[in-house]
């Protein structure tokens, strides 16, 4: 697989920078039901106790709780759908990212601070504070330009690696479901 330069990633910035400011589109919903499995669905149900339904968010855990219980700070994880079609190249390849949604909407954190909601089909989610920031398991897929493109300090504000959030309001969500700022 051929990954784009830091350059190359650089130079597709104003694409992402014209996602919708306040009404956007989901275009992907994916479950991950064990450990390196994706599962892409045509609707998931959002639940305020377990995040995505069937997803491994709540039994795998987490390394940021001092018990390594799930974080409900980190229930999903949402990701601008222009970055992973950058970084992806090919649609079969952007499930891999890890992210629970993606989203042709501007995750910024200058349009979606913390505290943020966000109908997202049937939903409510919030926008929470830790920020997203990718693993080695990103880099070996996407590259290490991906990933100094996403940790830079352009690539943070514009949280292009994605935030973290949790559901608020239980409901269905499917891709070409609208995306809006509440």
């Amino acid at each position: 697989m051929q990954t784009l330069s830091l350059a190359e990633l650089e130079a597709k910035l104003d694409r992402i920078r014209q996602s919708p400011r306040d009404v956007g589109t989901v275009k992907l919903v994916v479950r991950r039901p064990e450990q390196d499995t994706r599962e892409i669905l045509a609707t998931g149900q959002l639940d305020p106790a377990l995040g995505l339904v069937g997803d491994n968010w709540k039994t795998r855990g987490s390394r940021s709780t001092p018990d390594g219980s799930a974080n409900p700070e980190m229930q999903l994880n949402v990701m601008n759908a222009r970055v992973v079609e950058l970084l992806a190249e090919t649609p079969e390849r952007r499930a891999l990212a890890g992210d629970q949604l993606y989203v042709d909407f501007d995750l910024s954190e200058s349009n979606c601070p913390t505290g943020t909601r966000l109908a997202i089909g049937a939903a409510v989610i919030e926008v929470t504070a830790p920020p997203h920031t990718g693993c080695r398991k990103f880099s070996a897929r996407f590259g290490a330009d991906a990933m100094k493109f996403v940790n830079s300090e352009e690539g943070r504000k514009l949280r292009l690696r994605g935030l973290n959030a949790k559901v608020i309001i239980a409901g269905a969500v499917r891709p070409g479901d609208p995306v809006r700022k509440l």
